[in-house]
């Protein structure tokens, strides 16, 4: 009754949006309302409350049933694991998968050239700017179910929970899943949400090989997608101006700290970006017993100078937000009877404050020119990429904040540190990611998990926020005309 008389929502005031929901439309009159709504308080404001977290509620098992079918979707051999790279056959069936999910849901199915995957539940106002979902199935080598597939079938399973409850969208919700947010094959992450984002260039593109020099045009082609020119499939991916109202990416955490606080959900209000680095130390050589020590210029050492002192420049800032990690290390000739004569490091910097991070960056640099000046060796760099790190849309972090609470979830505000799809469609749309826990912080492993009791709240608490988002900004008077 509360639900139906409070002007606005009811569910707690000004900052929270009514759910519009199937049915005849209320002939309450308008001054009427507010009394009527003052008596429901009265009465018993929670019982709307909790009508409605029944009402969203999700089914966490069938999710995780879900995961496990489509984890069987892989190519790797070893038991519990998972590897699906972008454009194979696996993940052509892992398309096809998510397809029938979203047709199953009563979603219009669509592609783009370049391989995005949309599903669409149409709203009443039909050209509004539609609210945006989802996340990637492609899959690292030898990983887990739970990385990015929780946000793509999730976020099928909150539209599922809401038709459930009679909800009815204002603007459009749609769920996506997007192509080749790792990196494993074409060595670019997030191809799909940065073409997008129009941040993916044509020269970028063709410069793309995977380990069997196939091209990314050849392999999208080869899989369904693609088009007669790089150009035309980058021109059909780039979202036009006013398409989506706000994006919101349902992801397990990826680190310890929800679980270890015994938190539900992570309300994430910024994504750290990486800033990629390629050094390489070329020094002399020689044999590792004969040639004297004070005759060595060994390039393996300088590596391991600049390894340490990429750690040092990352504590200095004394900001926590701040990592630097040297994740690739090789040696030449990788014999132990020979003096190295070549490095290659890959060094990956992260922060959400853009200028705090390409300070760390400059560092790193400068450390390794002044390295190789005292070991006497030649000293080159590339950069890999260098993202801007995105801060969160305000008002859909308060939609992810106010609908876990108005669950009875406990929520912390959070800070991403790993690379995502929003971190893109943050320039495309205000964006927002919810974090479920995830078992001892674990991902990219075969062990990765998170339980069904945390894959409920986690489709809820975006069902919720989706639901927000849809009629936010729209009056009385304008719903009722849609």
């Amino acid at each position: 009754f509360f639900f139906f008389c409070w002007p606005g929502h009811g569910r707690g005031g000004s900052a929270h949006v009514r759910m519009e929901m199937d049915g005849p439309k209320r002939t309450i009159a308008k001054p009427w309302r507010w009394i009527l709504a003052l008596l429901a308080t009265c009465w018993g404001a929670t019982w709307t409350h909790a009508t409605w977290q029944g009402h969203v509620g999700a089914d966490g098992s069938e999710l995780a049933r879900w995961l496990d079918e489509l984890g069987q979707v892989s190519d790797a051999h070893t038991p519990g694991a998972v590897t699906r790279l972008v454009f194979t056959p696996s993940d052509v069936r892992a398309r096809e998968y998510v397809t029938g999910k979203m047709v199953e849901a009563g979603m219009k199915v669509r592609a783009d050239k370049i391989g995005n995957l949309f599903g669409r539940w149409e709203g009443r106002d039909k050209k509004a700017p539609s609210i945006l979902t989802g996340s990637h199935c492609d899959a690292i080598p030898l990983s887990g179910r739970f990385d990015g597939v929780v946000g793509v079938l999730g976020g099928i399973a909150a539209v599922k929970a809401l038709k459930k409850s009679g909800f009815q969208p204002q603007r459009s919700i749609e769920v996506m899943m997007f192509t080749s947010e790792e990196p494993s094959r074409f060595g670019l992450s997030c191809s799909g949400s940065r073409a997008m984002a129009g941040v993916l260039h044509e020269d970028t593109v063709a410069a793309l090989r995977d380990e069997n020099d196939t091209t990314y045009l050849e392999a999208a082609s080869a899989a369904g997608y693609g088009a007669k020119t790089i150009k035309q499939m980058l021109d059909d991916a780039r979202v036009k101006e006013n398409t989506y109202e706000a994006f919101v990416e349902l992801h397990i955490e990826q680190g310890p700290i929800l679980e270890q606080q015994g938190i539900n959900i992570g309300a994430v209000r910024a994504i750290a970006a990486p800033a990629a680095l390629r050094v390489r130390f070329h020094g002399g050589g020689g044999h590792a017993g004969a040639l004297l020590m004070h005759y060595r210029n060994d390039a393996a050492l300088a590596g391991a100078e600049l390894a340490l002192a990429t750690e040092r420049a990352a504590l200095r800032t004394g900001a926590e937000d701040t990592v630097a990690t040297v994740g690739v290390f090789r040696i030449q000739p990788d014999a132990v009877n020979s003096v190295p004569r070549e490095a290659l490091l890959e060094i990956d910097v992260r922060d959400i404050d853009g200028p705090r991070r390409d300070e760390v960056v400059a560092e790193i640099l400068s450390a390794a020119e002044s390295i190789a000046a005292t070991r006497k060796v030649k000293m080159e760099y590339e950069m890999i990429n260098q993202d801007p790190p995105a801060t969160c849309g305000q008002h859909v972090v308060d939609a992810v904040t106010s609908s876990a609470k108005e669950l009875g979830y406990s929520v912390k505000s959070m800070v991403s540190r790993a690379y995502h799809d929003s971190l893109f469609m943050a320039k495309i749309a205000p964006t927002a990611m919810i974090f479920i826990p995830c078992r001892d912080g674990v991902s990219h492993r075969p062990d990765e998990f998170a339980s069904p009791e945390d894959l409920k709240r986690g489709v809820e608490t975006l069902a919720l926020t989706m639901a927000k988002l849809s009629v936010h900004g729209y009056t009385e008077e304008a719903k009722e005309e849609l």
